[in-house]
């Protein structure tokens, strides 16, 4: 059967007016919450271009990122494998910081990047946004972002290479300042700009990219990870707001607006608009007392729900089957996103390399409602067993089926929850199904001891969560 529908998606891919190779727009946005766009639910601050591509395309409900944190997200989301297997488990800060927690510097660069697959089979490849796998505070050996398989890259303070650093203004204010100014040591070609502006400096340089790989009859992948909704929030100042919540929505607001340029371009344009694949999800949960996870349990860093489901959206008007329609069933997650767009652009698996994630082209292009077969297996940052209030925070978790299952580095301490009836997390059932925990806890301890481990159990309790410091300015 599979065969079959793949022979199909070839097809319609193929035999169209548009014979080229699709291509691919991978917007990534930093600690937004699964609630916040207001096609999800959001009621009090509107988004409406990410609503139109909803309403465009296909929105999943049912959607997980492999990490509750940064680094670890974007790694899997890269490389169609879990971050484990790379040492990067929790975000990448200084270098003693990393060696202390068990974890790896940057990413290696032999890691089987979904763009250096595409670049080798001949897209054009640019990275706008932040980067946050090598390259920052003290670590300033790490490669450059042209290394990992990108033709340009634009980055910010969390990166190696060209970038772009922010600038903050505060209403009465009328001298700008600086934050993260010794970043301009992480790569040549630093530029200024407000940081309430600087998605649309991102999108401005992935559009003259797009435009000359147009020219070229050469198709492109991009990717364009804002980080407008990660602390702290700087909107424009003719648009602050009182609290921390009130000025979470005016940045997502204006990243909305600025990413709408980009949607516009791709949409005006006929052999765009019929030939690119949209996908805009989060790389974990809300901050606390910013973003919603809407009727999520848990916070950014918490393996719960609201830690780990994300806000999936697939817009492309020439190649998803449906439009406005919500994938209310398909449970999968950024590590099949790698193979899936592989398959989707007829491009060879690296050789060698076996993915994590699980190809479901037809999912994605709203032609399926299916499922990866595998469970999706998530393990704690080494530095978060407490955080945000919850002094003891699982170690491990695995959703499989309708089930999700947590429990301590030994299987101790399990919690079960049956995600149908009960999506909130509110009603742990491990008492009731001691089969089922006694299957789950073998299946997770043998998938968290086949991979590299980090320093999770040496720094259980070690790590208690302080007041946030502001960054300083200069």
């Amino acid at each position: 059967m599979k065969k079959i529908f793949t022979l199909l998606l070839w097809l319609s891919l193929h035999c169209s007016a548009y014979a080229t190779k699709p291509n691919i727009v991978l917007v990534f946005i930093d600690d937004m919450g699964w609630g916040d766009f207001s096609c999800f639910g959001n009621e009090a601050a509107k988004t409406p271009h990410i609503d139109r591509l909803a309403k465009e395309g296909v929105r999943f409900e049912q959607f997980y990122v492999n990490s509750p944190i940064c680094s670890p997200s974007r790694t899997a989301i890269s490389t169609g494998q879990y971050p484990q297997h790379w040492r990067i488990t929790s975000f990448l800060a200084h270098r003693d910081m990393n060696t202390r927690r068990g974890m790896a510097q940057w990413l290696d660069p032999k890691a089987p990047m979904l763009a250096r697959s595409l670049q080798q089979a001949g897209y054009a490849t640019g990275h706008f946004g932040k980067w946050h796998m090598g390259g920052q505070r003290d670590v300033t050996e790490a490669p450059s972002i042209t290394e990992y398989g990108f033709d340009a890259s634009l980055t910010n303070f969390e990166g190696m290479g060209p970038k772009l650093l922010p600038l903050t203004l505060k209403p009465g204010s009328t001298k700008s300042r600086r934050i993260w100014a010794d970043a301009e040591r992480l790569g040549q070609g630093a530029r200024w700009m407000m940081r309430s502006e600087i998605t649309g400096g991102f999108v401005d340089e992935a559009i003259p990219f797009i435009q000359k790989a147009a020219k070229a009859e050469q198709p492109f992948y991009i990717n364009l990870w804002p980080d407008d909704v990660h602390s702290p929030f700087w909107p424009p100042v003719d648009k602050w707001a009182d609290g921390k919540r009130g000025l979470y929505h005016s940045v997502l607001r204006e990243m909305d607006r600025q990413l709408g340029k980009l949607f516009d371009f791709i949409r005006s344009d006929p052999a765009l608009r019929d030939n690119t694949l949209v996908l805009v999800c989060s790389d974990n949960g809300p901050e606390q007392g910013a973003g919603s996870a809407g009727p999520f349990r848990g916070f950014k860093t918490h393996l719960y729900e609201g830690g780990v489901r994300s806000s999936l959206i697939a817009w492309g008007p020439g190649l998803v089957a449906k439009h406005d329609h919500v994938n209310r069933t398909s449970v999968f997650s950024a590590i099949d996103l790698v193979p899936s767009l592989l398959e989707l652009t007829g491009t060879p698996h690296p050789k060698g390399v076996a993915f994590d994630g699980e190809s479901l082209p037809g999912t994605l292009l709203g032609q399926s409602n299916g499922s990866r077969k595998a469970p999706i297996y998530f393990r704690r940052p080494p530095d978060r067993d407490s955080f945000y209030g919850d002094k003891d925070l699982p170690d491990l978790a695995v959703r499989g089926g309708d089930w999700k299952f947590l429990c301590e580095y030994d299987g101790t301490d399990p919690e079960l929850y049956d995600l149908k009836i009960d999506r909130g997390e509110t009603k742990n059932v491990a008492g009731a199904h001691p089969e089922l925990v006694a299957k789950l806890t073998k299946s997770l301890i043998a998938w968290h001891k086949s991979l590299p481990a980090d320093n999770g159990p040496l720094l259980t309790g070690q790590f208690r969560r302080k007041p946030a410091k502001k960054p300083k300015e200069k």
